[in-house]
């Protein structure tokens, strides 16, 4: 992307990724499934479940690619506003349909860049049972195929030291799905549309996080 102002670029999210490696492998004993299912070039959408603010660092450190993230315009305050812009994340406003966001978001897809989403819009149970219609939007106007991402063990304990993260060294397992297309093949991008794309999108990715937590033995 031409780093207009604001803009995130793919130097910036390399650099987030690299931080995230270190991170992520140094505080926790992250399992990561499936990571080959993430295509290796071209734009993509990881569609990730929400229940632990470590999901999103989580993610950054063991996906395949840098991604750029949409992250709630609360979390860019003081000094992690010009980091979280310097390692090419992407402030959005939930309340209003923001169209910097947007463009911005686009722009990542349109260059060839991993976009990563909560669809869920905020932290929850991290179940995919409310999903809102961003994701699917993205998804219909980009072409980008989505690959349904589930963090699972970030809620199971506590940890002693701090409290708000799990506890350090635990394991927490990563578990990438098949990459799919939102749309139904007639290019259409109406409201109609993007109401069916959504259902499509929440039936897929609660049924990988059914079977991830099969296959990890997890059950939150």
């Amino acid at each position: 992307m031409t780093p207009a102002t604001g803009a995130p670029t793919l130097r910036g999210a390399a650099v987030g990724r690299g931080i995230g490696i270190g991170l992520m492998y140094g505080l926790f004993r992250p399992r990561v499934l499936g990571a080959w299912r993430v295509p290796a070039s071209g734009p993509v959408i990881l569609a990730v479940n929400h229940s632990h603010n470590i999901d999103g660092p989580m993610l950054m450190g063991t996906a395949p690619r840098p991604v750029h993230f949409l992250i709630k315009k609360e979390a860019f305050v003081g000094p992690l506003d010009p980091f979280l812009r310097g390692i090419g994340q992407l402030k959005v406003d939930r309340s209003i349909a923001d169209r910097t966001a947007i463009t911005h978001a686009l722009g990542v897809l349109g260059d060839g860049g991993a976009l990563g989403i909560f669809p869920e819009g905020t932290r929850g149970e991290g179940d995919f049972a409310s999903l809102r219609a961003g994701l699917a939007y993205f998804a219909l106007r980009s072409g980008a195929p989505i690959v349904p991402v589930a963090v699972l063990g970030s809620t199971e304990r506590r940890g002693r030291l701090i409290s708000a993260l799990p506890p350090l060294r635990s394991r927490v397992d990563v578990v990438f799905g098949e990459a799919f297309a939102a749309g139904d093949g007639s290019g259409r991008r109406t409201r109609g549309a993007l109401d069916e794309a959504t259902l499509r999108i929440q039936g897929r990715l609660t049924g990988h996080l059914e079977q991830a937590r099969r296959l990890t033995g997890r059950t939150e």
